[in-house]
C-alpha cells in the first residue's frame, strides 16, 4: 500500500479502519494526508467492547424467580378433582362419539317400534352390539370401561405434581425429573400428558419467558432506541435496573453515539474522561484503543468522508465470489463483477 501511494501522489484523505499496519503504510507512502478512521469499524470496536461488558453480567439477564400463581389461586386440594376421573366416561374422541351417535340412533329407532333385529340391518350393526346400545339409559353407561378405569403409576405421585404446579414449576421434563428421583418407574410421556392437562384446567398467568442472550444485550444497547420493539425495550429496562455495571454502560454508549451522529469528534476527549471515570474495564479498553489512533478517530468523528462505498463494493464482490463456491479462478470472478457493473449501469 505504501509503495502504491508513492507512485500517486497527490492523495490528501486516506480512509480506513484502525489496523496498525494501513496506519503506518499510509504515512509511509503518503506523509501529508489526513487519515480518517471509518465510524463503521470504530462503532463495530465499541459494541465488541459493550458485548464483552454483558457477558461478564449475564447471569443477570434472567428475571429473579417468582413464581406465577396459579389462576384464581386454586387450593392444592382442588387440583385432582378437577381433572377428569379415570372412572368418568369419555367427553370426545373418536369412539366416544360413535358410540353416542348410534346410541341416539338406536333408541330413535326404537321410539319409533322397530325391534332389535330391523335396526340392525338398518344401522349395520350387530345385533348383539344393538342390545347392549337399547339396554343402555345413556351412552355414558357405555363409555365407562376398562380402558377409562385403570390406575396409573402416576397416581402416588401426583400429590407432589400437584404441590410443585401450585408453586410454579410448569416445565415436564423438570417435573419427570423431580419423580423419578422420588421412585416414579415410568416414562415421561406419562408425566407430560398429565401435565398437559394441568397446563388445560389450571394455566398460569405468565409462563416463565426464555432469558435474552448476550447477543440480544449486545443490540439491544448499540441499536438506535427508536428500532427496539417494545418486548425489547421493556426487556432491556429490567436488564439494566438489575445490572448497575450495564446501565452505566448503556449510557456510554448513547453518548458516544449523539457524538458520532452529531460529528462533534471534539468532544471525544470529554467523553473518553468520563468513561475512564467509571468502573467498566471494557470501556477502558476500548478508549486506550482509540488514544493509539486519535486524530484519525477524531477526524472520522468530525469530517463527512468515509469508506462505506468501498465496503459495499467489496461485500458485493465477497458475494459474487461465495455463489461460486471458491471453486472459480480469478478471471471468471473479474468478468462476473464486469458483468455486473455493466448489468447496473
Amino acid at each position: 500500500m505504501s509503495a502504491w501511494l508513492a507512485d500517486h501522489p497527490g492523495v490528501e484523505v486516506i480512509c480506513r479502519d484502525r489496523s496498525t499496519a494501513y496506519a503506518e503504510a499510509g504515512r509511509l507512502g503518503a506523509p501529508d494526508a489526513v487519515h480518517v478512521a471509518d465510524r463503521w469499524h470504530i462503532w463495530k470496536n465499541l459494541a465488541e467492547a459493550v458485548e464483552k461488558t454483558v457477558i461478564q453480567h449475564r447471569a443477570l439477564f434472567r428475571e429473579p424467580d417468582n413464581p406465577a400463581p396459579v389462576r384464581a389461586a386454586e387450593p392444592l386440594g382442588r387440583l385432582e378433582p378437577a381433572l377428569r376421573s379415570p372412572d368418568e366416561p369419555r367427553q370426545s374422541g373418536r369412539l366416544s362419539d360413535r358410540v353416542r351417535e348410534q346410541h341416539t340412533a338406536v333408541h330413535a329407532l326404537l321410539d319409533e317400534g322397530l325391534g332389535l333385529r330391523p335396526i340392525a340391518r338398518r344401522l349395520g350393526l350387530a345385533r348383539n352390539t344393538v342390545r347392549r346400545l337399547a339396554n343402555a339409559a345413556t351412552a355414558d353407561e357405555l363409555l365407562v370401561g376398562r380402558w377409562t378405569g385403570r390406575t396409573s403409576i402416576l397416581d402416588p405421585h401426583k400429590p407432589y405434581l400437584h404441590q410443585r404446579w401450585v408453586e410454579g414449576c410448569t416445565v415436564a421434563r423438570r417435573l419427570f425429573e423431580e419423580v423419578r428421583e422420588r421412585g416414579y418407574p415410568g416414562g415421561e410421556s406419562v408425566v407430560k400428558r398429565y401435565v398437559q392437562r394441568l397446563r388445560e384446567a389450571f394455566p398460569h398467568d405468565h409462563p416463565p419467558r426464555k432469558a435474552p442472550s448476550v447477543r440480544d444485550v449486545t443490540s439491544w444497547i448499540t441499536r438506535r432506541p427508536d428500532r427496539l420493539d417494545d418486548d425489547q425495550a421493556q426487556q432491556l429496562k429490567q436488564i439494566l435496573a438489575r445490572c448497575p455495571a450495564l446501565d452505566r454502560t448503556a449510557e456510554h454508549v448513547r453518548a458516544f453515539a449523539e457524538l458520532m451522529n452529531d460529528r462533534r469528534g471534539r468532544d471525544l476527549g470529554q467523553w473518553m474522561e468520563c468513561v475512564q471515570a467509571d468502573d467498566v474495564s471494557a470501556l477502558h479498553g476500548f478508549v486506550t484503543g482509540l488514544r493509539q489512533d486519535l486524530d484519525a478517530v477524531v477526524a472520522g468523528l468530525s469530517l463527512c468522508y468515509s469508506s462505506g462505498a468501498v465496503e459495499g463494493h467489496n461485500n458485493k464482490i465477497k458475494m459474487i465470489k461465495r455463489q461460486m463456491f471458491g471453486r472459480a479462478n480469478f478471471d471468471l470472478l473479474r468478468k462476473r463483477v464486469l458483468l455486473a457493473a455493466r448489468g447496473r449501469s
